[in-house]
């Protein structure tokens, strides 16, 4: 390993300090090209590691060799290439090749929910097979994917057992607290580096990687491995879980004539609560807050423990996505043959990741009763073709509204909020604007003629 500083101020453990660190010289695998494996096998590279990506798809290798990148995240295509040129970053399908030139391997493949919710690791057992079989001496290795408690243990079962001979290597829980559109941020600039394992040499074999990003005031913790695994799942459990509350409070607010923005704002200034992830809006989709309190229920139920609260995180979220359409009937109320503009198709700004975004519910809803859909994302069009049929995909926002007898905002991009509302009404058919992220302010639609409706907010 190359890292350009070594991390010198004590790390928090528990109360515990961590001595100064040594540096050492080591290669990095991270096996899976998605989009954990890929950020944080990037990032690595950028520190100054020597990295090499492995994945079993080598169409994605091939266009990563070529520069061309399986997700968009800002600021990644250009780590990439700059890395990729100064050739501590490359590309590789051969997984054998990976393993044993590497000294600490990184497991970053997808864990998708199977038919009863769970997570399915058959991909993490996969590449747990092919360490035992490939290894040719000591490795850490480090789970990143997201996957239920007692998964590391299984993957040192799994590797002892492909093993020719017994060859020694650690263990170590890593879990990702990724953003999807802040991923390079939260990666370089964490909140906490968490870490489960029971290793002395891991755990400074780890510290060394970490030592160029780590400092006092955003912390390494140190545990053991099961906990480590569930502090992933209980996170993105309790910000699901604050997204339900706001929207149930926001129908609340629909219903009593309280304005939910008021709302948010006077319970964040409560230091015990705070600001984030107080917005009301159309629900959370993408690739973790779904997956995750529906596995993580999964977990507490195979354990015999109530998953009460889980249960209706999901189900208040399943009902957010389609609470648009009552709003949108009631602006127009046969919808069969009508234009209907959609602005935003991701489950969030700043990505192009269709994973359960309400953009899907929304539609197929419209859909189902006749509506025609005009929609423009600015990056998630490609990933929306393959989700959502007989849709028209507009060149840009403006012209997404032509002729249209309503525009319903899904996805909170910037860019809508510094839009000529006048033109807008312009070109719309009727100035009917439903609006599932409150970009606008009530008051100020009235002023400029709209029908408006948003979430939580009755003016």
């Amino acid at each position: 390993m190359n890292a350009k500083s070594i991390f010198h101020t004590a790390f928090s453990f528990y109360g515990m300090h961590v001595p100064h660190l040594v540096e050492n010289d080591m290669k990095i695998c991270c096996i899976g090209c998605g989009y954990v494996g890929l950020v944080a096998g990037t990032c690595l590279s950028d520190m100054g590691n020597d990295v090499i990506c492995i994945d079993v798809d080598k169409r994605k290798v091939d266009g990563l060799k070529k520069g061309v990148l399986p997700i968009y995240e800002p600021g990644l295509k250009e780590m990439v290439d700059r890395n990729a040129r100064e050739k501590r970053l490359t590309f590789s399908a051969d997984i054998k090749d990976g393993i044993q030139n590497a000294d600490v391997i990184f497991i970053g493949v997808g864990t998708p929910p199977d038919e009863n919710n769970c997570a399915d690791i058959s991909a993490i057992v996969s590449v747990a097979e092919s360490i035992g079989k490939y290894m040719n001496g000591y490795k850490v290795i480090v789970n990143k994917s997201t996957a239920p408690v007692g998964t590391v243990e299984k993957i040192g079962k799994v590797v002892k057992s492909c093993q020719s001979k017994s060859i020694p290597f650690d263990l170590v829980s890593n879990p990702e607290f990724l953003r999807e559109g802040q991923a390079i941020k939260d990666f370089t600039n964490p909140d906490r580096i968490v870490m489960g394992l029971k290793s002395k040499k891991a755990r400074q074999i780890m510290l060394s990687i970490y030592s160029g990003i780590a400092r006092a005031d955003k912390p390494i913790m140190f545990t053991d491995i099961r906990s480590a695994e569930l502090i992933k799942y209980a996170s993105n459990a309790m910000l699901a879980t604050r997204i339900s509350f706001m929207n149930e409070i926001a129908q609340l607010c629909e219903k009593v004539g309280g304005d939910i923005k008021a709302v948010a704002k006077g319970m964040g200034l409560d230091d015990r609560i705070g600001p984030r992830f107080l917005q009301a809006g159309v629900g959370y989709g993408g690739s973790c807050f779904p997956k995750d309190v529906k596995a993580l229920e999964q977990i507490m139920k195979a354990n015999g423990v109530d998953a009460s609260i889980l249960t209706a995180v999901d189900a208040v979220n399943e009902q957010q996505k389609r609470s648009l359409l009552p709003k949108i009937t009631k602006l127009v109320p046969n919808l069969n043959g009508k234009q209907i503009a959609i602005w935003g198709l991701a489950f969030k700004p700043k990505t192009d990741d269709m994973r359960e975004a309400p953009s899907i519910t929304i539609i197929n809803q419209l859909q189902e009763r006749g509506a025609k859909i005009r929609a423009f994302d600015p990056e998630a069009q490609e990933s929306a073709k393959k989700v959502l049929k007989d849709v028209t995909y507009c060149e840009d926002p403006y012209s997404t509204l032509t002729g249209c007898d309503a525009l319903v905002v899904v996805t909170e991009w910037n860019s809508f909020r510094a839009l000529d509302l006048k033109r807008v009404k312009q070109l719309l058919k009727h100035p009917n604007i439903i609006d599932g992220r409150n970009l606008y302010e009530p008051q100020e639609m009235k002023k400029l003629g709209f029908k408006y409706i948003c979430v939580g907010r009755n003016y």
